[in-house]
Protein backbone atom coordinates (compact mmCIF):
# COMPACT_ATOMS: atom_id res chain seq x y z
CA UNK A 1 0.00 0.00 0.00
CA UNK A 2 1.28 3.43 -0.95
CA UNK A 3 1.61 6.08 1.68
CA UNK A 4 -0.66 8.68 2.96
CA UNK A 5 0.63 12.18 1.88
CA UNK A 6 0.41 15.53 4.43
CA UNK A 7 0.34 18.41 2.83
CA UNK A 8 0.94 21.52 5.39
CA UNK A 9 3.08 24.22 5.99
CA UNK A 10 2.24 23.95 9.97
CA UNK A 11 5.08 21.93 11.46
CA UNK A 12 3.20 20.98 14.43
CA UNK A 13 -0.31 19.45 12.18
CA UNK A 14 2.18 17.84 10.15
CA UNK A 15 3.36 15.95 13.37
CA UNK A 16 -0.12 15.34 14.70
CA UNK A 17 -0.74 13.49 11.74
CA UNK A 18 2.37 11.80 10.91
CA UNK A 19 2.17 10.07 14.84
CA UNK A 20 -1.43 9.57 14.85
CA UNK A 21 -1.20 7.63 11.50
CA UNK A 22 2.07 6.25 12.78
CA UNK A 23 -0.02 4.35 15.67
CA UNK A 24 -2.49 2.66 12.93
CA UNK A 25 0.84 1.71 11.09
CA UNK A 26 -0.18 3.78 8.25
CA UNK A 27 2.83 5.03 6.16
CA UNK A 28 2.94 8.74 5.33
CA UNK A 29 5.13 11.12 3.27
CA UNK A 30 5.14 14.65 4.55
CA UNK A 31 5.76 18.24 2.56
CA UNK A 32 5.59 22.01 3.80
CA UNK A 33 4.52 22.94 0.28
CA UNK A 34 1.76 22.43 -2.43
CA UNK A 35 4.94 23.04 -5.00
CA UNK A 36 6.94 20.11 -3.41
CA UNK A 37 4.00 17.61 -3.87
CA UNK A 38 2.97 18.90 -7.13
CA UNK A 39 6.78 18.26 -8.28
CA UNK A 40 6.55 14.27 -6.55
CA UNK A 41 2.96 13.50 -7.96
CA UNK A 42 5.00 13.66 -11.59
CA UNK A 43 6.83 10.17 -10.17
CA UNK A 44 4.74 9.27 -7.45
CA UNK A 45 1.20 8.59 -6.39
CA UNK A 46 0.01 8.47 -2.46
CA UNK A 47 -3.04 6.60 -1.42
CA UNK A 48 -4.73 9.26 -0.03
CA UNK A 49 -3.76 13.02 -0.18
CA UNK A 50 -4.22 15.64 2.81
CA UNK A 51 -3.83 19.36 1.94
CA UNK A 52 -4.26 22.63 3.84
CA UNK A 53 -5.85 24.60 1.63
CA UNK A 54 -3.86 27.99 2.57
CA UNK A 55 -0.49 28.35 2.53
CA UNK A 56 2.57 29.78 1.33
CA UNK A 57 2.97 29.94 -2.66
CA UNK A 58 0.57 27.34 -4.46
CA UNK A 59 -2.52 26.65 -2.55
CA UNK A 60 -4.18 23.73 -1.82
CA UNK A 61 -7.07 24.17 -4.30
CA UNK A 62 -4.36 24.17 -6.74
CA UNK A 63 -2.46 21.16 -5.63
CA UNK A 64 -5.81 19.30 -5.54
CA UNK A 65 -6.40 20.10 -9.51
CA UNK A 66 -3.24 19.11 -10.21
CA UNK A 67 -3.96 15.85 -8.41
CA UNK A 68 -7.28 14.84 -10.05
CA UNK A 69 -6.26 15.61 -13.36
CA UNK A 70 -2.88 13.60 -13.27
CA UNK A 71 -5.46 11.15 -11.24
CA UNK A 72 -8.97 11.27 -10.82
CA UNK A 73 -9.56 8.35 -8.26
CA UNK A 74 -7.18 9.91 -5.83
CA UNK A 75 -9.04 10.84 -2.49
CA UNK A 76 -8.00 14.24 -1.59
CA UNK A 77 -9.28 15.25 2.30
CA UNK A 78 -8.51 19.05 2.40
CA UNK A 79 -8.06 20.81 6.03
CA UNK A 80 -9.51 24.28 6.46
CA UNK A 81 -10.41 27.03 8.89
CA UNK A 82 -14.61 27.27 10.35
CA UNK A 83 -14.17 30.74 8.49
CA UNK A 84 -12.99 29.70 4.97
CA UNK A 85 -16.14 28.38 3.83
CA UNK A 86 -15.77 29.54 0.40
CA UNK A 87 -12.75 27.22 0.13
CA UNK A 88 -14.15 24.21 1.36
CA UNK A 89 -17.35 24.88 -1.21
CA UNK A 90 -14.24 25.45 -3.99
CA UNK A 91 -12.26 22.12 -2.96
CA UNK A 92 -15.82 20.06 -3.33
CA UNK A 93 -16.74 21.35 -6.44
CA UNK A 94 -13.00 20.42 -7.33
CA UNK A 95 -13.37 16.97 -6.31
CA UNK A 96 -12.18 16.88 -2.31
CA UNK A 97 -13.34 13.58 -0.67
CA UNK A 98 -14.04 15.28 2.52
CA UNK A 99 -12.27 18.31 4.77
CA UNK A 100 -11.36 18.86 8.06
CA UNK A 101 -12.39 22.50 9.61
CA UNK A 102 -9.75 23.61 12.04
CA UNK A 103 -8.68 22.90 14.74
CA UNK A 104 -10.09 19.49 14.25
CA UNK A 105 -10.15 16.23 16.38
CA UNK A 106 -7.21 13.64 15.81
CA UNK A 107 -9.41 10.75 16.11
CA UNK A 108 -12.33 12.01 13.87
CA UNK A 109 -9.34 13.37 11.50
CA UNK A 110 -7.51 9.19 11.59
CA UNK A 111 -11.52 7.68 11.26
CA UNK A 112 -11.75 10.18 8.14
CA UNK A 113 -8.57 9.54 6.64
CA UNK A 114 -9.35 5.64 7.08
CA UNK A 115 -12.67 6.14 4.82
CA UNK A 116 -10.85 7.75 2.49
CA UNK A 117 -8.30 5.31 2.33
CA UNK A 118 -10.88 2.30 1.99
CA UNK A 119 -12.54 4.11 -1.35
CA UNK A 120 -8.40 4.52 -2.53
CA UNK A 121 -8.26 0.47 -2.22
CA UNK A 122 -11.78 -0.05 -3.60
CA UNK A 123 -10.71 2.32 -6.72
CA UNK A 124 -7.28 0.73 -7.53
CA UNK A 125 -8.65 -3.04 -7.41
CA UNK A 126 -11.37 -1.65 -9.91
CA UNK A 127 -8.50 0.37 -11.91
CA UNK A 128 -5.47 -1.72 -12.23
CA UNK A 129 -4.46 -3.46 -15.14
CA UNK A 130 -6.31 -6.13 -16.35
CA UNK A 131 -4.69 -9.66 -15.79
CA UNK A 132 -3.23 -10.86 -19.45
CA UNK A 133 -6.09 -12.37 -21.29
CA UNK A 134 -6.37 -16.04 -20.80
CA UNK A 135 -5.96 -17.47 -24.22
CA UNK A 136 -9.60 -18.79 -25.70
CA UNK A 137 -8.83 -22.07 -27.13
CA UNK A 138 -10.99 -23.82 -29.93
CA UNK A 139 -10.72 -25.62 -33.19
CA UNK A 140 -14.03 -26.11 -33.72
CA UNK A 141 -15.70 -24.62 -36.47
CA UNK A 142 -17.82 -22.66 -34.66
CA UNK A 143 -15.42 -21.15 -32.10
CA UNK A 144 -13.35 -20.07 -35.72
CA UNK A 145 -16.01 -18.03 -36.65
CA UNK A 146 -15.92 -16.65 -33.29
CA UNK A 147 -11.92 -15.94 -33.81
CA UNK A 148 -12.77 -14.17 -37.09
CA UNK A 149 -15.16 -12.13 -35.56
CA UNK A 150 -12.86 -10.72 -32.94
CA UNK A 151 -10.20 -9.88 -35.74
CA UNK A 152 -12.87 -8.48 -37.69
CA UNK A 153 -14.17 -6.14 -34.54
CA UNK A 154 -10.80 -5.32 -33.14
CA UNK A 155 -10.26 -1.96 -35.04
CA UNK A 156 -13.95 -0.94 -34.37
CA UNK A 157 -15.88 0.66 -31.43
CA UNK A 158 -18.72 -0.25 -32.37
CA UNK A 159 -21.39 -1.56 -29.55
CA UNK A 160 -20.90 -5.46 -29.40
CA UNK A 161 -23.97 -7.71 -27.52
CA UNK A 162 -22.50 -11.02 -27.02
CA UNK A 163 -24.63 -14.00 -26.23
CA UNK A 164 -24.60 -17.76 -25.73
CA UNK A 165 -25.27 -20.15 -22.38
CA UNK A 166 -23.91 -19.40 -19.17
CA UNK A 167 -19.94 -20.83 -18.46
CA UNK A 168 -19.62 -20.29 -22.46
CA UNK A 169 -16.43 -17.62 -21.95
CA UNK A 170 -18.18 -14.38 -22.71
CA UNK A 171 -16.54 -12.52 -20.44
CA UNK A 172 -13.54 -13.99 -22.19
CA UNK A 173 -14.27 -12.63 -25.76
CA UNK A 174 -15.24 -9.06 -24.23
CA UNK A 175 -11.37 -9.35 -22.82
CA UNK A 176 -10.28 -10.13 -25.95
CA UNK A 177 -11.92 -7.53 -28.02
CA UNK A 178 -11.03 -4.92 -25.58
CA UNK A 179 -7.29 -6.06 -25.94
CA UNK A 180 -7.44 -5.92 -29.60
CA UNK A 181 -8.40 -3.19 -29.71
CA UNK A 182 -7.26 0.61 -30.03
CA UNK A 183 -8.45 1.23 -26.26
CA UNK A 184 -6.15 -2.19 -24.99
CA UNK A 185 -4.09 0.86 -23.18
CA UNK A 186 -7.21 2.01 -21.55
CA UNK A 187 -9.41 0.45 -18.64
CA UNK A 188 -11.45 -2.61 -19.17
CA UNK A 189 -14.14 -2.23 -16.42
CA UNK A 190 -16.60 -4.97 -15.88
CA UNK A 191 -19.61 -5.40 -14.28
CA UNK A 192 -22.39 -7.96 -13.50
CA UNK A 193 -25.58 -6.36 -13.43
CA UNK A 194 -27.54 -9.23 -12.01
CA UNK A 195 -25.36 -9.69 -8.98
CA UNK A 196 -25.86 -6.09 -7.75
CA UNK A 197 -28.77 -5.15 -5.93
CA UNK A 198 -31.24 -2.72 -7.63
CA UNK A 199 -31.03 0.03 -5.02
CA UNK A 200 -27.24 -0.24 -5.97
CA UNK A 201 -26.92 -0.79 -9.50
CA UNK A 202 -27.42 3.21 -10.23
CA UNK A 203 -24.73 4.44 -7.99
CA UNK A 204 -22.49 1.44 -9.20
CA UNK A 205 -23.14 2.54 -13.30
CA UNK A 206 -23.16 6.10 -12.81
CA UNK A 207 -21.73 7.42 -9.84
CA UNK A 208 -23.07 9.36 -7.10
CA UNK A 209 -22.60 12.83 -5.21
CA UNK A 210 -21.64 13.30 -1.73
CA UNK A 211 -25.10 13.05 0.50
CA UNK A 212 -27.59 12.11 -2.62
CA UNK A 213 -28.98 9.11 -0.06
CA UNK A 214 -28.45 7.96 3.07
CA UNK A 215 -24.63 6.26 3.61
CA UNK A 216 -23.56 8.81 0.60
CA UNK A 217 -20.48 9.92 2.84
CA UNK A 218 -18.40 11.23 -0.18
CA UNK A 219 -18.71 11.73 -4.32
CA UNK A 220 -17.67 8.65 -5.62
CA UNK A 221 -17.22 7.70 -9.50
CA UNK A 222 -19.71 5.22 -10.97
CA UNK A 223 -18.33 2.31 -13.92
CA UNK A 224 -18.66 4.88 -16.47
CA UNK A 225 -16.00 7.37 -15.36
CA UNK A 226 -13.61 4.47 -14.14
CA UNK A 227 -13.73 3.00 -17.76
CA UNK A 228 -13.40 6.17 -19.23
CA UNK A 229 -11.39 5.63 -23.05
CA UNK A 230 -11.63 1.93 -22.57
CA UNK A 231 -14.08 -0.67 -22.79
CA UNK A 232 -16.97 -1.28 -20.05
CA UNK A 233 -18.71 -4.97 -20.29
CA UNK A 234 -21.72 -5.22 -18.96
CA UNK A 235 -22.22 -8.86 -17.83
CA UNK A 236 -26.22 -10.36 -18.12
CA UNK A 237 -27.70 -7.01 -19.48
CA UNK A 238 -31.24 -8.90 -19.28
CA UNK A 239 -31.53 -8.46 -15.66
CA UNK A 240 -30.86 -5.15 -15.48
CA UNK A 241 -33.66 -3.51 -13.80
CA UNK A 242 -36.20 -1.62 -16.35
CA UNK A 243 -35.94 1.90 -15.01
CA UNK A 244 -31.84 1.54 -15.24
CA UNK A 245 -32.51 0.56 -18.93
CA UNK A 246 -33.65 3.62 -19.91
CA UNK A 247 -30.38 5.58 -18.39
CA UNK A 248 -28.04 3.40 -19.93
CA UNK A 249 -29.86 4.02 -23.21
CA UNK A 250 -29.38 7.54 -22.73
CA UNK A 251 -25.72 7.04 -22.62
CA UNK A 252 -25.60 4.63 -25.36
CA UNK A 253 -27.87 7.60 -27.28
CA UNK A 254 -25.62 11.25 -26.55
CA UNK A 255 -22.72 9.97 -24.49
CA UNK A 256 -24.07 12.08 -21.50
CA UNK A 257 -24.98 11.06 -18.51
CA UNK A 258 -25.44 12.09 -14.54
CA UNK A 259 -24.47 10.68 -10.97
CA UNK A 260 -26.99 10.01 -8.86
CA UNK A 261 -28.25 13.29 -7.13
CA UNK A 262 -26.04 15.48 -9.54
CA UNK A 263 -26.76 18.31 -11.35
CA UNK A 264 -23.36 18.35 -14.33
CA UNK A 265 -23.62 16.31 -17.12
CA UNK A 266 -20.91 14.24 -17.57
CA UNK A 267 -19.36 12.78 -21.31
CA UNK A 268 -18.31 9.18 -21.45
CA UNK A 269 -16.13 7.63 -24.19
CA UNK A 270 -16.57 4.32 -23.61
CA UNK A 271 -17.20 1.20 -25.41
CA UNK A 272 -19.92 -0.92 -23.93
CA UNK A 273 -20.32 -4.72 -24.62
CA UNK A 274 -23.09 -6.46 -23.29
CA UNK A 275 -23.51 -10.42 -22.68
CA UNK A 276 -26.15 -12.36 -21.76
CA UNK A 277 -27.46 -15.62 -21.80
CA UNK A 278 -31.09 -14.74 -22.27
CA UNK A 279 -33.34 -14.67 -25.06
CA UNK A 280 -33.52 -11.13 -24.98
CA UNK A 281 -36.10 -10.89 -28.31
CA UNK A 282 -38.87 -12.75 -26.10
CA UNK A 283 -37.63 -10.45 -22.85
CA UNK A 284 -38.39 -7.48 -25.29
CA UNK A 285 -41.89 -9.35 -26.06
CA UNK A 286 -42.83 -10.20 -22.37
CA UNK A 287 -42.19 -6.03 -21.97
CA UNK A 288 -39.18 -6.71 -19.38
CA UNK A 289 -36.64 -5.12 -21.92
CA UNK A 290 -37.27 -2.20 -24.05
CA UNK A 291 -37.10 -2.63 -27.29
CA UNK A 292 -35.36 0.49 -28.00
CA UNK A 293 -32.26 -0.31 -25.95
CA UNK A 294 -32.17 -3.88 -27.51
CA UNK A 295 -31.78 -2.82 -30.90
CA UNK A 296 -28.62 -0.02 -29.11
CA UNK A 297 -27.26 -2.51 -28.04
CA UNK A 298 -27.76 -5.38 -30.69
CA UNK A 299 -25.38 -3.28 -33.40
CA UNK A 300 -22.83 -6.36 -34.15
CA UNK A 301 -24.63 -9.99 -32.34
CA UNK A 302 -21.87 -12.39 -31.50
CA UNK A 303 -22.69 -15.58 -30.57
CA UNK A 304 -20.60 -17.93 -28.70
CA UNK A 305 -21.58 -22.14 -29.27
CA UNK A 306 -22.19 -24.27 -26.00
CA UNK A 307 -19.76 -26.93 -25.36
CA UNK A 308 -22.18 -29.54 -26.80
CA UNK A 309 -21.83 -27.91 -30.08
CA UNK A 310 -17.97 -28.27 -29.96
CA UNK A 311 -16.79 -31.44 -28.71
CA UNK A 312 -13.84 -32.34 -30.71
CA UNK A 313 -12.59 -29.32 -28.27
CA UNK A 314 -12.97 -30.82 -25.08
CA UNK A 315 -9.07 -32.62 -25.25
CA UNK A 316 -7.91 -29.66 -26.29
CA UNK A 317 -9.85 -27.94 -23.27
CA UNK A 318 -9.12 -30.14 -20.55
CA UNK A 319 -5.26 -30.22 -21.41
CA UNK A 320 -5.52 -26.53 -20.91
CA UNK A 321 -7.07 -27.24 -17.78
CA UNK A 322 -5.34 -29.59 -16.29
CA UNK A 323 -2.25 -27.94 -16.54
CA UNK A 324 -3.47 -24.32 -15.46
CA UNK A 325 -4.38 -26.19 -12.48
CA UNK A 326 -1.29 -27.93 -11.71
CA UNK A 327 0.31 -24.88 -11.90
CA UNK A 328 -2.01 -22.53 -9.84
CA UNK A 329 -1.44 -25.69 -7.23
CA UNK A 330 2.15 -25.99 -7.68
CA UNK A 331 1.61 -29.84 -8.64
CA UNK A 332 2.17 -31.99 -11.60
CA UNK A 333 0.07 -32.06 -14.45
CA UNK A 334 -2.61 -34.95 -14.66
CA UNK A 335 -2.71 -36.91 -17.53
CA UNK A 336 -5.99 -38.71 -19.04
CA UNK A 337 -5.98 -41.81 -19.89
CA UNK A 338 -7.01 -42.81 -24.09
CA UNK A 339 -10.36 -44.32 -22.72
CA UNK A 340 -10.55 -41.16 -20.04
CA UNK A 341 -10.48 -38.63 -22.76
CA UNK A 342 -13.05 -40.28 -24.95
CA UNK A 343 -15.56 -40.76 -22.36
CA UNK A 344 -15.41 -36.94 -21.28
CA UNK A 345 -15.19 -36.03 -25.25
CA UNK A 346 -18.70 -37.76 -25.09
CA UNK A 347 -20.17 -36.06 -22.67
CA UNK A 348 -22.63 -32.96 -22.62
CA UNK A 349 -21.52 -30.52 -20.28
CA UNK A 350 -24.68 -28.43 -19.65
CA UNK A 351 -22.42 -26.16 -17.29
CA UNK A 352 -20.37 -25.95 -20.53
CA UNK A 353 -16.70 -24.55 -20.14
CA UNK A 354 -16.40 -23.37 -17.04
CA UNK A 355 -18.48 -26.81 -15.52
CA UNK A 356 -15.32 -28.71 -17.31
CA UNK A 357 -12.71 -26.16 -16.29
CA UNK A 358 -14.42 -27.05 -12.72
CA UNK A 359 -14.07 -30.62 -13.00
CA UNK A 360 -10.07 -30.47 -14.10
CA UNK A 361 -9.68 -28.67 -10.47
CA UNK A 362 -11.56 -31.15 -9.16
CA UNK A 363 -9.16 -34.11 -10.87
CA UNK A 364 -6.24 -32.22 -10.02
CA UNK A 365 -7.15 -32.40 -6.24
CA UNK A 366 -8.97 -35.42 -5.78
CA UNK A 367 -7.70 -37.99 -8.83
CA UNK A 368 -5.57 -40.93 -6.95
CA UNK A 369 -2.76 -41.09 -9.98
CA UNK A 370 -1.19 -39.07 -12.32
CA UNK A 371 -2.70 -41.10 -15.23
CA UNK A 372 -6.58 -40.71 -14.83
CA UNK A 373 -9.04 -43.59 -15.81
CA UNK A 374 -12.59 -43.29 -15.84
CA UNK A 375 -12.81 -44.69 -12.37
CA UNK A 376 -11.25 -41.50 -11.22
CA UNK A 377 -13.76 -39.26 -12.23
CA UNK A 378 -16.19 -37.69 -9.82
CA UNK A 379 -18.91 -40.74 -9.37
CA UNK A 380 -21.85 -38.55 -10.06
CA UNK A 381 -20.20 -38.53 -13.80
CA UNK A 382 -19.70 -42.12 -14.07
CA UNK A 383 -22.58 -43.78 -11.86
CA UNK A 384 -20.75 -46.98 -12.50
CA UNK A 385 -21.65 -47.23 -15.96
CA UNK A 386 -19.24 -49.16 -17.88
CA UNK A 387 -17.48 -46.82 -20.66
CA UNK A 388 -16.74 -49.08 -23.87
CA UNK A 389 -13.89 -47.14 -25.68
CA UNK A 390 -14.67 -47.17 -29.66
CA UNK A 391 -12.93 -49.58 -32.11
CA UNK A 392 -10.53 -47.99 -34.49
CA UNK A 393 -11.92 -47.80 -37.43
CA UNK A 394 -12.59 -45.24 -40.39
CA UNK A 395 -15.00 -43.40 -38.70
CA UNK A 396 -13.08 -43.53 -35.18
CA UNK A 397 -11.02 -40.49 -33.99
CA UNK A 398 -8.88 -38.71 -35.61
CA UNK A 399 -6.01 -36.76 -34.25
CA UNK A 400 -3.45 -34.08 -34.66
CA UNK A 401 -1.49 -32.49 -32.56
CA UNK A 402 -2.61 -28.69 -31.47
CA UNK A 403 -0.20 -26.06 -31.13
CA UNK A 404 -1.87 -23.81 -29.11
CA UNK A 405 -1.39 -25.53 -25.75
CA UNK A 406 1.25 -24.36 -23.06
CA UNK A 407 4.69 -25.68 -23.57
CA UNK A 408 5.56 -29.69 -24.11
CA UNK A 409 2.15 -30.70 -24.44
CA UNK A 410 0.00 -32.21 -26.86
CA UNK A 411 -3.64 -32.30 -27.66
CA UNK A 412 -5.59 -34.29 -29.97
CA UNK A 413 -8.27 -33.07 -32.17
CA UNK A 414 -11.18 -35.61 -30.96
CA UNK A 415 -13.99 -35.60 -34.00
CA UNK A 416 -17.22 -37.31 -33.09
CA UNK A 417 -17.58 -40.65 -32.86
CA UNK A 418 -20.40 -43.46 -33.25
CA UNK A 419 -21.08 -45.47 -29.90
CA UNK A 420 -23.08 -47.16 -27.94
CA UNK A 421 -25.84 -45.16 -25.76
CA UNK A 422 -24.23 -44.55 -22.41
CA UNK A 423 -26.77 -42.92 -19.55
CA UNK A 424 -24.87 -40.83 -16.69
CA UNK A 425 -26.68 -40.01 -13.60
CA UNK A 426 -26.09 -36.62 -12.62
CA UNK A 427 -26.43 -35.62 -9.14
CA UNK A 428 -29.87 -33.52 -9.99
CA UNK A 429 -31.77 -36.80 -11.01
CA UNK A 430 -31.02 -36.46 -14.69
CA UNK A 431 -28.59 -37.75 -16.89
CA UNK A 432 -26.02 -37.08 -19.59
CA UNK A 433 -27.07 -38.90 -22.81
CA UNK A 434 -24.37 -40.00 -25.38
CA UNK A 435 -25.70 -40.56 -28.50
CA UNK A 436 -24.94 -41.26 -31.82
CA UNK A 437 -22.01 -39.19 -33.54
CA UNK A 438 -21.44 -37.69 -30.53
CA UNK A 439 -24.34 -35.57 -30.24
CA UNK A 440 -25.20 -35.37 -26.65
CA UNK A 441 -28.24 -34.24 -24.67
CA UNK A 442 -29.22 -33.34 -20.81
CA UNK A 443 -31.84 -35.35 -20.33
CA UNK A 444 -33.73 -37.97 -17.93
CA UNK A 445 -32.99 -41.59 -18.56
CA UNK A 446 -36.50 -42.91 -19.83
CA UNK A 447 -36.71 -46.85 -19.78
CA UNK A 448 -38.07 -48.65 -22.43
CA UNK A 449 -41.85 -50.01 -22.23
CA UNK A 450 -42.35 -53.14 -23.77
CA UNK A 451 -46.48 -52.90 -23.04
CA UNK A 452 -47.33 -51.46 -26.52
CA UNK A 453 -49.99 -49.70 -24.71
CA UNK A 454 -49.79 -46.14 -25.92
CA UNK A 455 -51.61 -44.51 -23.09
CA UNK A 456 -49.53 -46.31 -20.59
CA UNK A 457 -46.00 -45.31 -22.55
CA UNK A 458 -47.50 -41.64 -22.22
CA UNK A 459 -48.69 -41.89 -18.91
CA UNK A 460 -44.89 -43.14 -17.97
CA UNK A 461 -43.22 -40.66 -19.68
CA UNK A 462 -45.54 -37.88 -18.03
CA UNK A 463 -44.62 -39.48 -14.73
CA UNK A 464 -40.77 -39.34 -15.94
CA UNK A 465 -40.71 -35.66 -16.45
CA UNK A 466 -42.59 -34.94 -13.18
CA UNK A 467 -40.28 -36.65 -11.16
CA UNK A 468 -37.67 -34.77 -13.54
CA UNK A 469 -38.68 -31.54 -12.39
CA UNK A 470 -39.18 -32.34 -8.55
CA UNK A 471 -36.00 -33.02 -8.46
CA UNK A 472 -34.04 -30.60 -10.59
CA UNK A 473 -36.42 -28.28 -8.24
CA UNK A 474 -35.06 -30.01 -4.92
CA UNK A 475 -32.25 -29.56 -5.86
CA UNK A 476 -31.82 -26.10 -6.59
CA UNK A 477 -31.37 -25.74 -10.17
CA UNK A 478 -32.00 -22.79 -11.96
CA UNK A 479 -34.36 -21.83 -14.76
CA UNK A 480 -35.87 -25.42 -14.88
CA UNK A 481 -38.25 -24.55 -17.24
CA UNK A 482 -35.90 -23.02 -20.02
CA UNK A 483 -33.83 -26.49 -19.26
CA UNK A 484 -36.52 -29.11 -19.88
CA UNK A 485 -37.99 -26.93 -22.54
CA UNK A 486 -35.26 -26.73 -24.64
CA UNK A 487 -34.54 -30.83 -24.18
CA UNK A 488 -38.04 -31.05 -25.34
CA UNK A 489 -38.62 -28.75 -28.28
CA UNK A 490 -35.06 -30.20 -29.24
CA UNK A 491 -36.27 -33.66 -29.20
CA UNK A 492 -39.24 -33.13 -30.96
CA UNK A 493 -37.97 -31.15 -33.82
CA UNK A 494 -34.71 -33.76 -33.96
CA UNK A 495 -37.52 -36.58 -34.19
CA UNK A 496 -39.57 -34.80 -36.76
CA UNK A 497 -36.63 -33.89 -38.96
CA UNK A 498 -35.49 -37.67 -38.73
CA UNK A 499 -39.03 -38.36 -40.13
CA UNK A 500 -38.58 -36.47 -42.86
CA UNK A 501 -35.02 -37.49 -43.68
CA UNK A 502 -33.64 -33.73 -42.76
CA UNK A 503 -36.37 -31.68 -44.61
CA UNK A 504 -37.18 -28.72 -42.29
CA UNK A 505 -39.97 -27.11 -44.12
CA UNK A 506 -41.87 -30.45 -44.16
CA UNK A 507 -40.69 -31.03 -40.24
CA UNK A 508 -42.44 -27.32 -39.53
CA UNK A 509 -45.37 -28.26 -41.09
CA UNK A 510 -45.99 -31.72 -39.54
CA UNK A 511 -45.18 -29.93 -36.27
CA UNK A 512 -47.61 -27.45 -36.65
CA UNK A 513 -45.02 -24.32 -36.35
CA UNK A 514 -43.86 -22.02 -39.06
CA UNK A 515 -40.86 -22.29 -41.44
CA UNK A 516 -38.98 -18.82 -39.62
CA UNK A 517 -39.83 -20.84 -36.49
CA UNK A 518 -38.02 -23.86 -37.24
CA UNK A 519 -35.20 -22.77 -38.93
CA UNK A 520 -34.60 -20.22 -35.41
CA UNK A 521 -35.25 -23.03 -33.18
CA UNK A 522 -32.34 -25.40 -35.03
CA UNK A 523 -30.15 -22.61 -35.23
CA UNK A 524 -30.79 -21.56 -31.19
CA UNK A 525 -30.80 -25.41 -30.17
CA UNK A 526 -27.43 -26.36 -32.57
CA UNK A 527 -29.52 -29.34 -33.99
CA UNK A 528 -27.42 -30.62 -37.35
CA UNK A 529 -28.94 -32.31 -40.15
CA UNK A 530 -31.62 -30.06 -41.36
CA UNK A 531 -32.02 -29.44 -44.96
CA UNK A 532 -33.87 -26.96 -46.91
CA UNK A 533 -36.60 -28.56 -48.94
Amino acid sequence: MKPIWIVDDDESIRWVLEKALARENLATRSFSNARDAMDALQSSVPQVLVSDIRMPGESGLELLQAAKAKHPGLPVIVITAFSDLDSAVAAFQGGAFEYLAKPFDIDKAVELIRRALEESLRESNVEQAAPETPEILGQAPAMQDVFRAIGRLSQSNVTVLITGESGTGKELVARALHKHSPRAAQPYIALNTAAIPKDLLESELFGHERGAFTGAQATRRGRFEQAEGGTLFLDEIGDMPFDLQTRLLRVLSDGHFYRVGGHQPLKANVRVIAATHQNLELRVKEGLFREDLYHRLNVIRLRLPSLRERHEDIPLLTRHFLAQSAKQLGVEAKRMSDAAMHFLASLDFPGNVRQLENLCNWITVMAPGQTVEIKDLPPELTHGQEFIPPAVTSEATAVSPSATLPAGTQAPIVQPIRQPQVFISQPDGASLQAGTGGAVAFAPSLPSSGSGNGAADKASWIALLENEAAQMLAAGQPEVMDALGRQFESALIKTALKHTHGRKNDAAIRLGIGRNTITRKIHELGIDGAKDD
